[in-house]
């Protein structure tokens, strides 16, 4: 609801202290303000149903009022703190105090003395050569930082969010997002902007982002529905009206503290202007002192402890190696630097005070000093040509150049040292569905109504009855965001839409000549009665409807071998439901599901349960009797091609030294047909596959503690873990880090991972390709084969220099080695 200004019924300063509030309260405030969240829907001027209409006018005035959903970059560091940074390095300052003292050395002219300012152009050349590494290297960080900000500034571009307009579910990008708008939520999001739930869907909220607390929140409209910007969606599904963005989101409010903070770090000087700063960002908003509460701990005299540097990162493995290799080359040739200066002094005074007999005399103290002075320029000169001073350059380079091409082949680097820790590699944990496989998923096979179909040309013979189950089933039970769209070109293939599983099933139906599409339009989704998510201890999805008689029918797919055990009816060939015994169950096991996995297969059951209204509303809370007694429509074989240039990549790995193993959710005979195709299991292989409970079970003492020396007993010959949790994933991952001490890293496929993983990632694969993990590797390991060589040529060279400069010192009382 617009006035005839334009401007709406809701301001910007009472959506931002909506957003303040939690739990019953923001219900009670919503219920006093608005009635409810239609009420909100409509002073915002949004359907909860259609969404906006859409319009560049509507838009423009929307991001006019309440801003964009875009946060302001954060300061570039110039060139010159560039450089700064890069004279830190441990061979440059060593360089440097060496390049100083020779400098400081050689301007000492004692009267009477006819001496060459040699040591002033030694001095003067060597800051020269190490000014020119800090500025170089600066240029390659200005380069490397403006390379990374362009491609965020891509990623960003390329961020996309479901939202309705005009009453059609379409994809915007998320800078494109205003208040009003109507998005949808789902497992794995990463929540852009604030806002009010509208409908829900068994939805659970990671908000340690903002609050600390590692437990999931359930959200729901009655109790609690604000959810914030950069907060997980780890469970359920929803659809919430976005009521803050940008800056004038929880996120922006932080990021403006954060930046604030940051100022007044860094000037000290400008201490109380950056009090005003921040009382100015304070001032907008009620409550932003609980945000800071919540990012800042108290100390123990009950103040905000001050922030700690956000830049500080720990140093990379072969960062800490160079430096420790620089630490003892700048050792050594301090211990040679002054043995050479020893040697000098002694020679010196042996050859005038005893071979020559010179006496001792105070008026030739200046000639001694000055002999003093060239002995310690000398040392310098022995220690300068000790230091490799190209070291930082050929690091830097070597790491630019092997980033570059990494992007080349489909590689975002998001940390810098993940390049070079790849190349360190000696196990892989790979998921199967599109890293591994087309993810292109077809349903192949079907077992309805009593009978094996092995090809889809003899479906339509299916009773009426067991058809209108499947197809309904299907269209209600699959994400509303999961679809499929014509092709873009003809003679293409259609276009799946969000889950690559449930886009197998809606295809099936659009193969049986039933459109999920009306299915939908006729139960819409704002009319579903409860949905169970699909998460990794249900290994299924249950949607249930309300029947005009008051009863209810729920609908469910899942993992066929875990779905069939809750069975107890089964479609006979007449469409009707006859029990389902244990020897029929375990017929279809065998005879069905393992033929099928065997063929590398995915098996989904899909089924169905009916609550009478005689029998009250059901304890949709008790999941356990909820998904019970359920009654099989059928079980379908999905096919997920392997990619073709997989196995050629795995072979490469294991040449390398590398171990490839598969971790997927598949069951096991799935993952193992699968495995063989890969190349990851071969015949006559003596290695382990087994499943997530049979690895739980194993890595267990009696007291049910996991126990590292269970761990190594099983990882070394590990091949495949099937049935997984992310848990059981991590477990597997830890125990093999804390058994090889090495440093943990995370790869994700950018196009089919979640939000949540592409933010834990330091390497994002932009193709989902194994492949691309591959030359990860070989440009990680190019990092260090060049290194290698640079320093093989490098120390080469300062061994002799140093050897010479010795040497020739010690016979001729002079360096052999001058600068010029």
């Amino acid at each position: 609801m617009k006035d005839k200004e334009g401007h709406f019924g809701c301001s910007l300063q009472e959506l931002r202290s909506l957003m303040e509030l939690r739990g019953e309260e923001s219900c009670a405030m919503i219920k006093e303000q608005y009635g409810d969240v239609n009420g909100l829907c409509s002073l915002l001027g949004t359907s909860p149903v259609n969404g906006l209409d859409g319009t560049v006018e509507d838009i423009n005035r929307r991001q006019k009022e309440y801003g964009q959903n875009i946060l302001p970059p954060q300061k570039a560091k110039t060139f010159l703190q560039l450089v700064w940074k890069a004279l830190n390095d441990v061979t440059l300052i060593i360089l440097q105090v060496a390049a100083i003292i020779s400098l400081a050395l050689s301007f000492y002219s004692p009267p009477s003395a006819d001496r060459q300012h040699c040591g002033k152009v030694a001095g003067g050349v060597v800051e020269d050569s190490e000014a020119e590494a800090g500025w170089i290297e600066a240029f390659n960080d200005w380069s490397k930082e403006k390379q990374f900000r362009g491609l965020q500034s891509r990623i960003d571009q390329e961020q996309k969010f479901t939202v309705v307009r005009a009453g059609h579910v379409i994809q915007i990008l998320v800078s494109e997002i205003v208040v009003g708008d109507i998005v949808q939520v789902k497992y794995g999001d990463l929540l852009p902007t604030d806002g009010v739930l509208i409908q829900v869907n068994d939805l659970k909220i990671d908000e340690s982002s903002l609050t600390g607390e590692s437990d999931h929140v359930k959200k729901s409209v009655d109790n609690d529905p604000m959810l914030r910007s950069g907060t997980h969606v780890m469970e359920g599904s929803g659809k919430m009206l976005v009521t803050a963005v940008g800056v004038n989101s929880q996120t922006g409010i932080i990021f403006a503290l954060l930046v604030a903070g940051e100022e007044d770090d860094s000037d000290d000087a400008g201490e109380e202007d950056g009090k005003q700063k921040k009382e100015q960002v304070d001032n907008k908003g009620q409550n932003d002192d609980d945000v800071v509460m919540d990012m800042r701990p108290l100390n123990e005299d009950g103040q905000p402890e001050k922030k700690k540097n956000l830049s500080t990162k720990t140093k990379s493995v072969l960062q800490l190696k160079l430096n420790k290799l620089t630490m003892q080359i700048g050792k050594a040739g301090l211990l040679m630097s002054s043995h050479t200066v020893l040697i000098l002094i002694t020679r010196f005074l042996i050859d005038t005070f005893w071979v020559q007999g010179v006496p001792w005399s105070s008026d030739c103290i200046p000639i001694y000093v000055q002999f003093l002075v060239k002995f310690l320029i000398i040392g310098v000169t022995v220690l300068v040509v000790a230091v490799p001073e190209g070291l930082p350059l050929a690091v830097t380079i070597s790491l630019a150049y092997s980033v570059k091409r990494m992007m080349r082949d489909n590689n975002l680097v998001r940390h810098l040292d993940a390049c070079e820790t790849m190349g360190n590699a000696t196990a892989i944990c790979s998921d199967k569905t599109g890293t591994l496989t087309m993810n292109r998923m077809t349903v192949v096979q079907v077992f309805i109504t009593g009978l094996y179909y092995k090809g889809l040309l003899r479906l339509k013979d299916i009773p009426a009855s067991a058809m209108d189950l499947l197809t309904t089933g299907i269209g209600v039970n699959c994400a509303y965001t999961s679809k499929i769209l014509a092709p873009e070109k003809d003679g293409g293939l259609p276009s799946q839409i969000g889950n690559k599983t449930e886009c197998a099933l809606l295809g099936f139906s659009l193969k049986l000549d039933q459109h999920y599409q009306a299915i939908r339009e006729k139960i819409p989704e704002d009319s579903l009665f409860k949905v169970y998510t699909f998460n990794s201890e249900r290994n299924s999805m249950s949607t249930v409807l309300y029947n005009p008689d008051g009863s209810y029918r729920m609908f469910s797919k899942g993992a066929s071998e875990i779905l069939l055990l809750k069975c107890c009816m089964i479609l006979a060939s007449s469409g009707e439901a006859i029990p389902f015994r244990t020897r029929k169950r375990k017929e279809i096991m065998k005879q069905v599901i393992e033929p099928m996995a065997s063929q590398g297969l995915r098996t989904i059951c899909l089924a169905y349960k009916d609550f009478p209204a005689a029998d009250g509303e059901p304890n949709w809370e008790d999941e356990e009797d909820i998904l019970s007694n359920l009654t099989c429509i059928a079980v379908v074989g999905i096919e997920d091609p392997v990619r073709p240039e997989v196995p050629e990549a795995i072979r490469k790995c294991q040449q390398a030294g590398i171990t490839v193993r598969m971790v997927t959710g598949d069951n096991i005979s799935t993952a193992r047909a699968i495995a063989c195709k890969c190349g990851i299991l071969n015949t006559g292989e003596d290695f382990l596959y087994m499943d997530g409970k049979e690895f739980n079970r194993l890595i267990r003492n009696s007291q049910g503690e996991i126990e590292q020396g269970l761990i190594d007993k099983i990882w070394p010959n590990l091949r495949v873990l099937a049935r997984s949790s992310p848990t059981d994933k991590y477990n597997l991952v830890k125990g093999i880090i804390d058994s090889t001490v090495l440093e943990k890293r995370q790869v994700v496929a950018g196009i089919a991972g979640t939000d949540v993983a592409k933010e834990a990632s330091d390497i994002i694969l932009t193709d989902d390709n194994f492949s691309s993990i591959v030359q990860a590797v070989k440009w990680g390991r190019n990092v260090y084969d060049s290194i290698s060589k640079f320093l093989q040529f490098q120390l080469t060279v300062n061994v002799v220099a140093v050897i010479v400069a010795f040497t020739g010192a010690c016979i001729t009382q002079d360096s052999p080695l001058k600068a010029v």
